[in-house]
């Protein structure tokens, strides 16, 4: 869809656009030609608004962090806050897979990705994590949410009949799993795990 003739052209804009492509046609669908087409301009135009395809790819990945629920991580109650904090940044990622995958790959460099990261560790000093462990548990929380927003785990596999009399035990899991819930349940019960882990580490 063209951009509104009311809408002004800048680095924001641009942005959005590039996400809504990502979002609606994957990687590939992501060129300056196509980008330019969404917004109703022609591609030489967009460079006086950003210098390259990498300044967009910083502002898309502002925009995105911008979703996540820093709040949470002001809740005293350290499990609260964890939890609610790792849902709304799964939630974020999730709703863009694919400018997750060009994310994940790149450098952390933008200002809001390092708020996000400040935040997060900030909190954990906060209630009482020494700064080795902070930096762990962040690590571990970092896979947890953005591995679960990238990729289905179930998706991954066929039907347990195409497994049939030669990887039993893998027929077996298959057939005791809901395969529409799994995935949210792996994330939920790693999230447990590491929330309890880090409050333990904070009681000592």
């Amino acid at each position: 869809m063209p951009r509104s003739s009311t809408a002004p052209l800048n680095r924001t804009t641009i942005a959005r656009a590039a996400l809504e492509l990502i979002d609606e046609n994957g990687l590939e669908g992501w060129t300056m030609r196509a980008l330019a087409e969404r917004l109703g301009v022609r591609a030489p135009s967009l460079y006086s608004h950003v210098s390259s395809q990498e300044e967009i790819l910083d502002t898309v990945h502002e925009l995105i962090d911008d979703e996540i629920d820093l709040e949470a991580l002001r809740d005293p109650d350290l499990r609260r806050g964890l939890a609610a904090f790792a849902h709304s940044y799964r939630a974020a990622y999730a709703r863009h897979p694919g400018a997750t995958v060009l994310i994940v790959r790149r450098p952390i460099g933008t200002d809001s990705a390092l708020r996000v990261y400040d935040a997060l560790l900030a909190a954990l000093l906060g209630h009482g994590l020494a700064p080795d462990e902070a930096m762990r548990s962040a690590v571990v929380l970092d896979y947890l949410v953005l591995g679960s927003a990238v990729e289905t785990f179930i998706g991954g596999f066929a039907g347990a009949d195409d497994y049939e009399g030669r990887y039993p035990a893998l027929v077996a899991a298959l057939r005791a799993c809901d395969r529409r819930t799994i995935d949210q349940e792996g994330f939920e019960a790693g999230l447990a795990h590491l929330v309890e882990a880090v409050a333990a580490r904070a009681a000592r």
